[in-house]
């Protein structure tokens, strides 16, 4: 009975896993197909005569280069800005009593009760008054203008309990900060690479030009047009921008963990 009941359980595991894959199998595939192959039915699950010709398209176009250079250049332009502005934000935040603090934490954390739509219209009218649209200083601050309220996140319960235990302020810096905020850097650097390279909204409304152009919107505005669809260019553009977050995760994932435990007091 038991060895049924694993079984089940692993069967479900393998279900579910493969749900979940499915859609990263099919973009591959895809990638690799023709758009006429794409669209017949039945569908072709397994590619019959794979082709790079939708990835050469791609990796030869300037254009399509440029979106790339464009999504890292806002990604790791947001990533600096954010990590500057919240490492000392969240130590003055978590250690120190001043005028207007709680106004301060309550104006940084109501950024996400809005609709981004709600803020983009107020948005554009900034940006289009000091000559902020089409650049990319514009979208870096509004990219972190999101990303900012997650990464303000240093506790101070656990310094406390380290003086307590007699350490000083030197000790407590070396010994029990620094192990708990470099692992939290890497996770809050991760999370506004994703944030910033999944954008979509922010980019279509500040990036007039094509010249500036992040990925996403270069994908939906060159691949999907009014009266017809280049899906395997769509398909293989999709994976050409899933790749650097893949590797970002495969590398880093370990500090999304260790960021929640790492300096923590043993009781």
């Amino acid at each position: 009975m038991k060895e049924k009941h694993s079984a089940l359980k692993y069967a479900g595991i393998a279900v579910i896993v493969i749900v979940l894959l499915f859609p990263v199998y099919w973009m591959i595939n895809c990638s690799l197909q023709h758009t006429s192959v794409i669209m017949t039915v039945p569908p072709t699950f397994f590619p019959t005569n794979p082709t790079l010709e939708n990835f050469a398209k791609i990796f030869s176009n300037a254009s399509y280069l440029r979106y790339f250079k464009n999504s890292f250049i806002v990604a790791f332009g947001t990533i600096a800005v954010v990590l500057i502005v919240s490492i000392p934000a969240s130590f003055a935040l978590s250690r120190y009593n001043f005028p207007g603090k709680h106004a301060i934490m309550s104006a940084i954390s109501s950024v996400q009760m809005f609709p981004t739509v709600v803020i983009l219209i107020t948005l554009y009218g900034f940006y289009n008054k000091w000559g902020l649209l089409d650049t990319y200083r514009g979208l870096i601050l509004a990219d972190t203008t999101f990303a900012l309220p997650l990464a303000i996140t240093i506790s101070k319960s656990i310094d406390e309990a380290a003086r307590i235990d007699g350490a000083n302020r030197l000790q407590v810096l070396l010994s029990i900060l620094l192990p708990l905020v470099i692992p939290g850097l890497v996770a809050v650097g991760i999370y506004t690479f994703l944030n910033s390279w999944d954008d979509y909204l922010m980019s279509l409304t500040i990036m007039k030009s094509n010249e500036m152009r992040t990925l996403p919107v270069g994908i939906a505005q060159s691949f999907l047009g009014e009266y017809s669809n280049d899906y395997g260019g769509l398909m293989a553009f999709a994976v050409a921008g899933s790749l650097p977050i893949v590797i970002l995760f495969v590398f880093f994932q370990k500090y999304l963990v260790s960021g929640m435990t790492a300096g923590a007091v043993k009781g």
